[in-house]
Order: C-alpha cells, then structure tokens, then sequence
C-alpha cells in the first residue's frame, strides 16, 4: 500500500513498507526527482536505515553479553508502518518494537517517520522514542536515490555536485563494507564535483558533517536541479551503483555510520552510534528542494 500527498505543484509517493519515499513529482512540468528502483540497477528508491547505518562486523554486535545479527542499513527499510495521521500535504507514519524486532534488537522503541510537502519541496523527520528503562543504542539516516539525469537528452557525466558550506570535510574512507577511520583525510569539497561513474569504484563516498549543510545535484545544461539539506546530521555518503553505471545518485544525510575496522563488536562503543535515555525522544530532519 501508498499514500500520496500534493500541495501545489509537487506530489509525493510513500510505501507503507519501510515508510519508503517512491516518488517526489513535478505535476507541472511532469518531472520525477526520485529514482524508480529499477531491479537491474538498484530495486529501491529511498530507505530508510535503522537501527544501524552501513554493515556490521560479519552482521553481528554484542549487547550485555549477547550476541544479535543484524543486516546491513538494519530490519526498518523492510517492515511495515502504520499511517497514524495524514492530510492532503502531510503523512506520519510508525513503527513499534515487536518481538520479531527484539530477536535481533533488544529494546522497546517507537520510531515515526513523516513526509510534508511546501513551497518547493519535501521535509522529511524522524523521531525515536526509547519506550525502555535503559539506555538504548541506534542509528538513523536517509537514503534517497535522484535520478541523474533528471531530464532527457543529458548523461550522468553533465552533472555535478555542489556542497555548501563550500569547504573541506573530514572524508571517512570505506575498506570493504568497513570504515577505515585510521585512515580518515581531508575531502575536497570545498568546490564543485564532477560527476562520474567511476568515482563510486570503491563503494560510498562519506563525510564527517557538522552544523547546516546542504548538497545539490545541477547542471549547466539543465535549469533543473534537486538539494537536501540538513541541520543536524554528523555524516553524508553520496553514492551510486558501480561498475553497473546506474542513472542515479544517492545523498544520504545520516546519524551513524557502518562499523571500523577496529570495531570491538559492542554496540554501545560503536564509533557514530546514538545513545537516548530511557523515555526519551530523538529528533532529526531533512529537506529535499526541487527546481
């Protein structure tokens, strides 16, 4: 089942599985901005990672002295939610711990997500409640896929991507599924990048991000163009599939990020990882921008 929302000329398409954004349209100028999830590319378009981000050590961490398994990005992309509320611009919907949840992640949560359309674009939030009496140990973040290129008659190589603020950002490279974190640098993104296929050769590319930041994908052959934008997110991977040269990119504004390369396994010293207070709440947003 979907559930879609319209408020002047953009309409939004969200799954009740995953609570998976499937479409952000232009009615007017009948523009798709999110990728289609075609099966011999990438068959998704925009999960949503929790309670991990990135891949475990062999899928596995400890927790009080138990051993859990978990996949990589975690179970919530592929569970169901319920539509607690909606209006015409507007969606919230919600997941409870289960125990199906617990068999691999033992604490009592409540994770909501909501879509609202204005103006230009699309404000996506995430709220976690700790409905425990312990201390709880998560990660959160997006995954939206955009197609690249947005219109016809242009490649993926006449596009490219502009950060702001413009300046360099800590560059967390991946080895394997893994953080190599010893390794960190400098990342030039304190101008444009060029987009190609082959800059995705050794998976994602992450960085350490702090305070607002906001990524664009343009053209100058295009007066169209998409940007999220984010306040309070300590990462960003940009990605997209490779060799396979798929017509997409992702930007995913995150709040954790996969194990290093010198993870111990125990899920509450996991480098990135959140901890919320018994009877808290954690929030967190996005925008996505369109022209």
């Amino acid at each position: 089942m979907t559930v879609t929302i319209t408020a002047g000329h953009l309409q939004a398409t969200i799954a009740e599985k995953g609570a998976e954004l499937q479409s952000l349209f232009d009615t007017t100028i009948e523009l798709e901005y999110i990728w289609q999830a075609d099966p011999n590319h990438w068959g998704k378009h925009a999960p949503i990672l929790f309670p991990i981000v990135g891949a475990l050590k062999d899928d596995t961490y400890l927790h009080e002295g138990v051993t859990y398994h978990l996949p990589r990005h975690g179970f919530a992309r592929d569970m169901v939610f319920e539509v607690v509320d909606q209006r015409d611009d507007f969606v919230l919907l919600q997941l409870e711990s289960s125990a199906e949840t617990k068999s691999v992640y033992p604490f009592d949560f409540r994770l909501q997500v909501s879509y609202e359309l204005g103006g230009d674009g699309l404000v996506v939030r995430y709220n976690v409640k700790n409905k425990g009496q312990e201390d709880m140990y998560f990660s959160i973040g997006g995954h939206p896929a955009f197609n690249v290129p947005l219109e016809k008659g242009l490649r993926f190589e006449d596009y490219y991507l502009a950060f702001s603020p413009k300046k360099s950002r800590v560059k967390l490279p991946l080895k394997g599924n893994y953080i190599d974190y010893q390794q960190r640098t400098l990342g030039q993104t304190n101008t444009d990048l060029s987009l190609t296929h082959e800059m995705f050769e050794n998976d994602a590319l992450v960085f350490e991000t702090k305070g607002l930041q906001s990524f664009s994908i343009r053209s100058e052959q295009s007066p169209h163009s998409v940007t999220l934008s984010y306040n309070q997110m300590p990462y960003v991977g940009f990605w997209s599939t490779y060799p396979v040269k798929s017509p997409f990119l992702c930007i995913e504004p995150w709040c954790g990020i996969a194990d290093t390369l010198e993870s111990n396994g125990l899920l509450k010293d996991k480098v990135g990882i959140q901890t919320l207070s018994a009877d808290t709440d954690f929030e967190t947003k996005y925008s996505i921008t369109v022209k």
